[in-house]
């Protein structure tokens, strides 16, 4: 369907469903983490329930307008395998990552005081971007990895299901609880990113932010949450599309 609009809108579309991606899914780790928001100690489940609605709005808003990919890894992913024009990819992961850098600036602004109360520098850091929380850049990757092998396989089995084709507005719905699960389970080893543009852009905003607690941006760490789902979507979409399409 996102084939009936023009490139432009469908970018457009692309900034705000990731703007609004990581302004939800961000957002709801601040209110749990930060000292003084009304969330403040609320735990794993408020963040997962806000990232699976995080990606399930923006979904079932522009699922059918730019196909909603919100992550630079599932456009290379779908260009690797031919689902994705080549020439459209550098404006998708564009808009991806302004958009993200837009989500993450609104959640600063909204929790700046709250940003300020937190004296915790990890605690300040984590509505940001992610860290392996075994200390062990290896354990990240496998989880990076896995994790978004599971997320663009399942979206691509929920989306392409010839039981949603006519429905898929319940397909874009699926999504929420997809990355719900995924957040509940394989989350906590951490935080999770499974997109490049939700963890780069937002990690570069807290290297030059203000934040007055402000510790490490862990740049050691920071390639794994871009390479690894970036090379997990390139094998689960060509996989997928050995098998089923």
């Amino acid at each position: 369907m996102e084939a009936d609009f023009s490139l432009s809108v469908r970018v457009i579309s692309e900034i705000i469903a990731t703007a609004l991606m990581v302004l939800i899914g961000n957002g709801s780790v601040a209110n749990a983490e930060l000292t003084g928001t009304k969330g403040h100690k609320t735990g794993w489940l408020l963040i997962a329930i806000g990232y699976g609605c995080a990606v399930m709005l923006p979904a079932m808003i522009f699922g059918g307008i730019s196909g909603n990919h919100i992550n630079p890894a599932f456009t290379i992913g779908l260009a690797v395998s031919g689902l994705f024009p080549w020439n459209e990819v550098l404006p998708y992961v564009c808009a991806q990552f302004l958009g993200a850098f837009i989500g993450q600036f609104l959640v600063y602004v909204g929790f700046k005081p709250f940003f300020d109360k937190t004296e915790n520098s990890e605690l300040v850091f984590a509505p940001f971007a992610t860290t392996p929380a075994a200390n062990s850049t290896w354990n990240g990757v496998f989880s990076e990895f896995v994790g978004s092998f599971i997320l663009f396989f399942a979206a691509l089995g929920i989306t392409k299901a010839a039981f949603f084709q006519d429905n898929q507005g319940t397909a874009h719905f699926a999504l929420g609880f997809l990355v719900l699960a995924l957040v509940l389970s394989l989350g906590g080893l951490t935080g999770p990113a499974l997109n490049p543009a939700r963890d780069l852009a937002p990690r570069i905003l807290h290297q030059v932010l203000p934040l007055k607690h402000k510790g490490s941006s862990h740049w050691d760490y920071a390639w794994v949450p871009v390479v690894m789902p970036i090379l997990a979507s390139i094998v689960a979409v060509a996989l997928f599309k050995m098998l089923y399409m």
